[in-house]
């Protein structure tokens, strides 16, 4: 594992461990964090094969076109992808619209599907909490 996969794939499980840690005592930053925690697993896999992404669009595009529509990843993982982005956008931007628990909690399954997608794509590689290396 390069570099940059291995701080992404870190990042991404720090920042799903703060997002668990915030989703009653404020859903909007648990959102957030969510969908960081998502982008930054995603970041790791995309790395891992030697693609960067500056912008958010283009990485939601990717998980689309690049995981989704090759099968790689069922459709419902591609909709959970843009579901936190878009939930991201109103915990952050949405000043008098907030997250809702139930979304925050939605918010955080979805991460976990997301990060288990990955974890599956490269046991070996992306270790989850709880879940030993294969030898």
């Amino acid at each position: 594992m390069n570099e940059k996969t291995s701080a992404f794939w870190s990042r991404a499980l720090k920042t799903l461990e703060v997002a668990e840690s915030l989703v009653e005592l404020d859903p909007d930053s648990c959102a957030s964090r969510a969908y960081y925690s998502a982008f930054y697993a995603v970041s790791a896999l995309f790395a891992l094969r030697g693609r960067l992404f500056s912008k958010h669009s283009a990485i939601e595009h990717a998980v689309h076109a690049e995981l989704v529509k090759t099968e790689e990843w069922p459709p419902e993982l591609g909709e959970a992808f843009s579901f936190l982005r878009g939930l991201r956008q109103k915990g952050d931007y949405g000043v008098a619209d907030h997250v809702s628990i139930n979304n925050a909690q939605k918010a955080l399954q979805n991460t976990r599907q997301i990060l288990e997608a990955v974890h599956q794509a490269h046991p070996d590689l992306f270790t989850l909490p709880g879940k030993k290396k294969k030898e």
